[in-house]
């Protein structure tokens, strides 16, 4: 009798391995981080758990499975890298309208044209790079460590002499000169200098042209939508 219920006891069991099988593929995620690696995650069931999810702080541990998670909560019982999608834009999932969402044409107007003018850059250009960012937020600050309206890391604006990144004036002086690299970089190409401000100028040499990261063509895309759009008058 052993050898005849051998057989249905496989069976059932390949049956249960199929439909865990099956529940878990229906909610696999597919995430893809802002250097450009994917992972995929069966997690399901806990509402915390989230994928790509804009300005939010993410874990990312291994469950009891061995299952690679993610979660809003910080894990107790396991170790865990914190990633976050900082940038305003650069959510791919995101569910702003660009097209449509209200434009910020006062904040700053004075800091902006000075550093514009100064560096040569359009000021509809920096207006859709901070709008993209920070969402003129001046006190923004990434897990990372990007700071204020334009999002300089430390060592970028220590490159950039902006000695007090959460000092307006001094970020969108240092946010425009760097721009302002980038376009001059890459033959004022909008497109590739905005993907170089997002992933930076190697990622952009590496791939000639924008990254094949979500993260960076979404940013490029909805920069150059907010571009067009604070162009209009």
């Amino acid at each position: 009798m052993t050898l005849g219920r051998t057989p249905l006891f496989t069976l059932l069991t390949i049956l249960m391995t199929a439909v865990a099988t099956s529940t878990q593929a229906d909610s696999i995620r597919r995430i893809v981080h802002p250097d450009g690696s994917v992972e995929f995650t069966n997690v399901t069931g806990d509402p915390q758990v989230r994928a790509s999810t804009g300005n939010d702080t993410v874990y990312r541990y291994e469950d009891n499975h061995g299952v690679v998670a993610y979660s809003s909560n910080r894990p107790t019982d396991s170790s865990y890298d914190v990633i976050r999608f900082h940038c305003f834009a650069c959510n791919p999932a995101s569910t702003v309208n660009w097209l449509t969402t209200p434009l910020f044409r006062s904040p700053y107007q004075s800091e902006i044209q000075t550093a514009a003018r100064e560096y040569d850059v359009d000021p509809a250009l920096v207006r859709a790079v901070i709008h993209a960012e920070s969402a003129f937020n001046s006190q923004a600050v990434s897990p990372k460590g990007a700071q204020g309206l334009m999002q300089l890391m430390p060592g970028t604006a220590r490159e950039l002499d902006v000695s007090n990144a959460l000092d307006a004036a001094e970020n969108i002086r240092g946010g425009v000169l760097y721009l302002a690299r980038m376009l001059d970089r890459f033959d004022n190409d909008v497109t590739l200098a905005t993907a170089a401000y997002n992933a930076g100028p190697g990622a952009v040499d590496r791939f000639d042209g924008i990254p094949p990261y979500a993260e960076t063509q979404a940013y490029v895309e909805r920069v150059g939508i907010l571009h067009r759009r604070y162009g209009e008058r």
